[in-house]
């Protein structure tokens, strides 16, 4: 037997598993590709060369107005040589030497239907020197996707997307966005357009993408760089660039297990991404696995991704679990079984994650037989004021937000033949979303054999959350 250790709260829970189970854990079951000796040096290269457009220099004048649409604290790390600290203050010295003014430069945290960042945490996603030299004159700010005074709405692009976007970003003479290019359930990586359709949109534009529709959708599971939910990212930033008569500058970094830069590229977003893609592929599609398994099992700390109480809001734990299965379908059998530790424990995070405590109790109710039931009522709650306000001003995420999470949270129901939620304090609330409940991990994976048989193949994937994740894969395949 072995011990592994699994996230547990903000603490651990130990599970003795048979010597034959596999663990695997990120950047050092199998090693990332190496990260760039030099990331200020790297980046410097690529934006001084960007692929398919002019260099800065040609791009923007004394009276030309730039601004640079930055990902939040959810991705990409805060460490002095992180890609946001790094690229940002050579774009602005390219900027600056081009004759544009320091006024005229607006940095925006893209934050799309997520939290607005605070200001202690965009301080600490920037770096004090550029936080100091442009935060006073009003020129950081979060994007506001209820805003109006700062939207604009482009109609509707190929694809019959509803297409709204921050009207600063439409109205600047250079839009530039900073991406992090790391394996994504949603759409396969962030960064490229995926930044332009997400961060700086309306919740109208991300339920286009956001949905039943897209992500039930047989391309959406197992995940992969090609999707529909992909190429609506695209032609939604497409869009955008036709109707703003530009293209965005992109300056996407390749990420490792420890946000370190592997490689940086910028320039035109449809040249750029089949580049850091290819780039990407060799961290995040690792052929691994030589059977596939019968269980995977994982541990979820109270506070990741989205923030505090993510491992116990029931939505998130369900959305947070079917990530995993959108990961790693590719080496799980048809029937897999789930077993996660949580506590579990009812802590919505009501001030943060806006109207999933009141999503939750209506999916209690009625004729909800899936979560995916409760999709028709995102338009109520994305324009309740009450949610809104709270978005608005009180650091809370958007009310259409949970609606985003909750195809996903489906796609657990979808993949496995039971799901078991191990050392939850009320586990009322996981029985409530379809779960089974044990006390420890030892029962849980006795009753599991119901369905698996004696001696199942187990995948074991301690730190899964705490790391950035990859997509495991058979063994040969590419």
């Amino acid at each position: 037997m072995k011990t592994v250790s699994f996230e547990y709260g903000e603490g651990m829970m130990e599970a003795q598993l048979p010597d034959s189970a596999e663990v695997f854990v990120p950047g050092e079951t199998v090693p990332d590709p190496p990260c760039a000796a030099d990331p200020i040096a790297i980046t410097r290269e690529a934006i001084l060369h960007p692929i398919g457009m002019p260099p800065i220099a040609q791009l923007v004048q004394k009276g030309s107005t730039v601004t640079i649409s930055f990902p939040d604290r959810v991705k990409g790390g805060a460490h002095e040589t992180s890609h946001r600290k790094v690229s940002i203050p050579i774009l602005i010295d390219e900027c600056l030497k081009a004759g544009v003014e320091k006024k005229d430069i607006r940095l925006i945290c893209s934050n799309g239907l997520h939290r607005k960042n605070t200001e202690q945490e965009i301080r600490t996603l920037l770096g004090d020197v550029i936080y100091d030299a442009f935060s006073p004159t009003g020129q950081i700010v979060n994007h506001d996707s209820e805003d109006w005074e700062h939207l604009i709405d482009l109609g509707r692009d190929a694809m019959s997307n509803r297409v709204i976007m921050n009207k600063d970003v439409f109205d600047s003479d250079l839009p530039i966005l900073i991406g992090h290019v790391l394996g994504n359930p949603y759409g396969g990586y962030s960064g490229g357009y995926k930044m332009a359709a997400t961060g700086i949109t309306h919740w109208e534009s991300i339920a286009c993408h956001h949905n039943p529709a897209v992500m039930h959708k047989r391309d959406f599971t197992p995940v992969a760089p090609r999707s529909e939910m992909r190429d609506r990212f695209q032609a939604i930033g497409r869009h955008m660039e036709e109707k703003m008569g530009r293209k965005f500058f992109m300056v996407d970094a390749v990420l490792d297990t420890q946000m370190r830069q592997i490689a940086v590229f910028a320039g035109y977003g449809a040249e750029i991404e089949p580049l850091s893609w290819e780039v990407a592929n060799t961290r995040t599609y690792v052929p691994w696995a030589s059977e596939k398994f019968d269980i995977m099992m994982f541990g979820m700390p109270q506070n990741f991704h989205y923030g505090n109480g993510h491992g116990t809001n029931p939505i998130l734990i369900l959305q947070a679990i079917a990530a995993n299965i959108i990961r790693h379908k590719r080496v799980l059998k048809d029937n897999v079984v789930i077993i996660c530790s949580s506590l579990c424990n009812g802590f919505f995070h009501d001030e943060e994650f806006t109207g999933y405590r009141e999503l939750y109790e209506r999916f209690q109710h009625g004729a909800h037989q899936t979560l995916a039931d409760c999709a028709p009522y995102g338009e109520e709650w994305a324009r309740n004021q009450a949610f809104i306000d709270q978005y608005r001003f009180h650091f809370g995420y958007h009310p259409f937000h949970a609606f985003s999470m909750i195809a996903c949270g489906h796609i657990a129901e979808m993949h496995a033949s039971a799901i078991y939620l191990v050392g939850a304090q009320e586990p009322g609330y996981a029985r409530s979303m379809g779960m089974k409940t044990r006390a420890t991990f030892a029962e849980a994976l006795k009753d599991a054999e119901r369905y698996t048989g004696a001696n199942p193949r187990i995948l074991a994937l301690p730190r899964c959350f705490k790391t950035a994740a990859v997509h495991l894969m058979m063994k040969g395949k590419a």
